[in-house]
């Protein structure tokens, strides 16, 4: 069954949980242009997500759901606003959802955990989640160790439940591959920073738009937390530091509400830029509906082109 079956949806494509820019009318907007809008939780608390959600059920009738990432230190009543709001889909990141899960399927929503590695797909599936969405590590954001081309089709020969590839998504021929690997969809984010709909800064889509295939770099790893993002002076500073052994408390300093500079302030030289390899494949900015159906549109024209 295709994702979009699953899910009640037009096309087959889950957008990215993005902390600080995927915001109630943003999910809303990605719903009504027929993909699944998730509302991205990070950095929120449990009052701040409900008018999030409430925002995106006044800008859509449609699906949509909300990522959550399990680190939150507000992540209990970040889970039960989840449950009592009547959201249909939950997406989750950075831990185990497994304590959780029973409420949310009380309430009839559908648990679809990321993950990095086929061992955590294995032990989530005991939860009885809905689905696994399997991110490599040429996306933005958090990321593990291995490629989507790699951990796709481990993670659906280690599952039973549907997957959902993310990471190094942004045309017809990477959602072909992604179908080809085994999985029933996919979950975009970096080419919808430069969607016309999307509310970050200026600065960002700029950004975005000028990376080339080498303009991501990844920062955190040796404090076993990387982060893809754009380079630029913050992330150079950053990665000198990690080379230099600085204590981790002063790489925090550095990188203190960077992600907020980015989005917000459009800040160049300070601000974390989220962005996956992918990026270097996004040239202009669209319209949510023009990209996924562009995505789909790329996607016939490759099974056309093989079955020829």
């Amino acid at each position: 069954m295709k994702l979009n079956e699953l899910l009640g949806i037009e096309f087959p494509i889950i957008q990215g949980g993005m902390a600080n820019i995927a915001t109630g009318a943003f999910a809303a907007a990605v719903s009504n242009a027929g993909a699944l809008g998730l509302v991205a939780s990070g950095g929120m608390d449990a009052e701040a997500l409900r008018a999030e959600i409430r925002a995106a059920k006044a800008n859509t009738g449609k699906p949509f759901g909300v990522n959550l990432m399990l680190m939150n230190p507000h992540i209990d009543a970040l889970a039960k606003v989840v449950a009592e709001e009547g959201v249909q889909v939950v997406t989750t990141g950075a831990g185990n959802p497994g304590k959780y899960v029973p409420a949310w399927k009380e309430a009839g929503i559908k648990v679809f955990p990321v993950v990095a590695a086929p061992i955590l797909a294995k032990r989530l599936e005991r939860y009885g989640i809905d689905g696994i969405i399997a991110e490599g590590c040429e996306s933005g954001g958090h990321i593990g160790e291995l490629t989507t081309m790699a951990l796709v089709p481990q993670v659906v020969d280690a599952v039973s439940v549907p997957v959902i590839a993310a990471g190094g998504i942004a045309d017809g021929r990477q959602l072909t591959a992604a179908f080809a690997l085994g999985a029933c969809g996919v979950q975009v984010g970096t080419c919808l920073l430069a969607s016309e709909e999307c509310p970050i800064h200026a600065n960002y889509k700029q950004a975005v738009l000028k990376a080339g295939a080498n303009d991501t770099t990844v920062t955190g790893r040796s404090t076993g937390a990387p982060v893809r993002v754009l380079k630029n002076k913050m992330a150079r500073e950053y990665l000198r530091m990690e080379k230099k052994d600085v204590p981790l408390e002063e790489m925090e300093q550095l990188t203190l509400g960077s992600l907020r500079k980015a989005v917000f302030d459009g800040d160049v030289d300070g601000g974390s830029f989220m962005a996956g390899q992918v990026a270097g494949m996004v040239h202009e900015i669209r319209p949510l509906r023009q990209i996924f159906e562009e995505l789909m549109a790329g996607y016939a024209a490759v099974r056309k082109g093989l079955s020829e």
